[in-house]
C-alpha cells in the first residue's frame, strides 16, 4: 500500500498473470478465494472482481464476509456464498449492492470492470481529479 496525493492505492502482483485461457491453480488467502477456486474449477480474471468485493466488504465492516473459525466452514460459506450484511447505519445500500453484485457464485454474473466503474457507489464516491477535500 502507498499513499499518493492523499489517495490510498493497493497492489498485489504476486500471482498476477496475463492469460487468455482459464487457470486451475489454487493460490491466495483463504478469505479471498472465489468459489471456483475453492471448488478447484477453472477460473479467469473474474476471481479478481470477486476479491474486490471481499476487500470492499472488509474495508466497510472490518472483517472478511465468510470468515469463521474453521477453514472447512469458511470454504463452505464461500461455496454457498453465505453472505450477510451486519446492521449499521454507516454502510449505504449502494455499497451493499456493489458488494452483492461482485460476490456472485457464477463468475459470468459478476460485474465487469467497466460496470464496476459505472456503479452508483463508485461514481458517487470516486474523485476522478485525485484531489482530496
Amino acid at each position: 500500500m502507498a499513499w499518493f496525493q492523499g489517495r490510498l492505492k493497493i497492489a498485489d502482483f504476486g500471482w498476477s498473470v496475463q492469460s487468455r485461457s482459464k487457470r486451475h491453480t489454487m493460490c491466495g488467502t483463504l478469505d479471498y478465494l472465489a468459489p471456483e477456486m475453492v471448488e478447484n474449477k477453472a477460473h479467469d480474471y473474474a476471481v479478481h472482481n470477486w476479491t474486490l468485493g471481499i476487500l470492499c466488504y472488509e474495508f466497510l465492516y472490518g472483517a472478511p464476509p465468510f470468515e469463521v473459525e474453521s477453514q472447512v466452514d469458511t470454504f463452505k460459506r464461500i461455496m454457498k456464498v453465505d453472505l450477510s450484511f451486519p446492521s449499521t447505519p454507516y454502510v449505504s445500500l449502494e455499497a451493499k449492492n456493489l458488494i452483492s453484485r461482485l460476490l456472485v457464485k457464477d463468475s459470468s454474473g459478476r460485474l465487469s470492470l467497466q460496470r464496476i466503474m459505472e456503479h452508483p457507489w463508485i461514481t458517487k464516491n470516486a474523485n476522478p481529479m485525485g484531489v482530496c477535500n
